[in-house]
């Protein structure tokens, strides 16, 4: 029998141009396109910040979306190793609890994981680039994990400038991008559909779907409209 260590699972790393811009759903949809195709999933959020209290012990919302889109359940230990209680960079919310966040630490939980579920979707936190700790970013994180990376991006002003950017960062990390989600966070951007076009012009890897503006879109429904195939997920079993 393999052991965790050595058990290949097939993963993702979500990415995002910044933070608010929908990397949570589009984790929890890749969670649920993972399990329609027969690849039973579970989410991990190494670290999260921001947590409410539900009487009994600290949540994350964010950690709590990827907990309900898993097929396959995980211990917290696993699926959220550091929760932050402060909604801010991980590396100010960690220093103000006394906390430090192990890179290493969050490596073997993942290798863990990969051990237990035959796909793994990780959430990174913020954008690709955001500081863990004094020494370490989110992107070192990804390059050890070694996942080929979603990118979402929020469309509003400026997000083809971030865009470009991550992808350089996602490329100078030698990790090879899987493709992208353009999500309309703005209500307001007259100009979203010209956006997305520049950035499909301009990015070296497959759109995988473009989300609408709607307040209430859930994991469901946004797992419909990603594509598989692109990601090169096997055709969906028989019902």
């Amino acid at each position: 029998m393999k052991t965790p260590q050595t058990r290949q699972a097939r993963g993702l790393f979500v990415t995002g141009t910044d933070t608010g811009v929908g990397k949570t759903l589009v984790a929890s949809a890749l969670l649920r396109l993972h399990a329609v195709h027969g690849l039973p999933a579970a989410g991990m959020k190494p670290v999260a910040s921001g947590a409410f209290h539900d009487g009994a012990r600290w949540r994350n919302e964010d950690a709590d979306a990827l907990h309900a889109a898993s097929d396959v359940a995980l211990p917290a230990r696993l699926a959220n190793p550091y929760l932050l209680k402060r909604a801010t960079a991980p590396h100010i919310a960690a220093a103000e609890e006394g906390v430090v966040i192990d890179i290493d630490h969050l490596e073997r939980c993942y290798r863990e994981i990969a051990g237990i579920a035959p796909a793994v979707v990780v959430e990174g936190a913020g954008g690709f680039v955001v500081p863990l700790d004094a020494k370490h970013n989110s992107d070192e994180l990804a390059a050890r994990l070694g996942l080929p990376v979603v990118l979402v991006v929020g469309i509003r002003l400026g997000c083809i400038n971030h865009a470009l950017l991550t992808c350089q960062a996602i490329a100078a990390r030698s990790l090879p991008l899987a493709g992208w989600v353009a999500n309309c966070i703005d209500p307001h951007e007259s100009y979203a559909q010209a956006m997305t076009d520049s950035l499909a012009q301009r990015i070296g890897a497959p759109l995988l779907g473009v989300l609408p503006w709607d307040p209430v879109l859930d994991a469901e429904r946004a797992s419909q409209l990603l594509d598989a195939a692109a990601l090169g997920l096997p055709q969906r079993p028989p019902t």
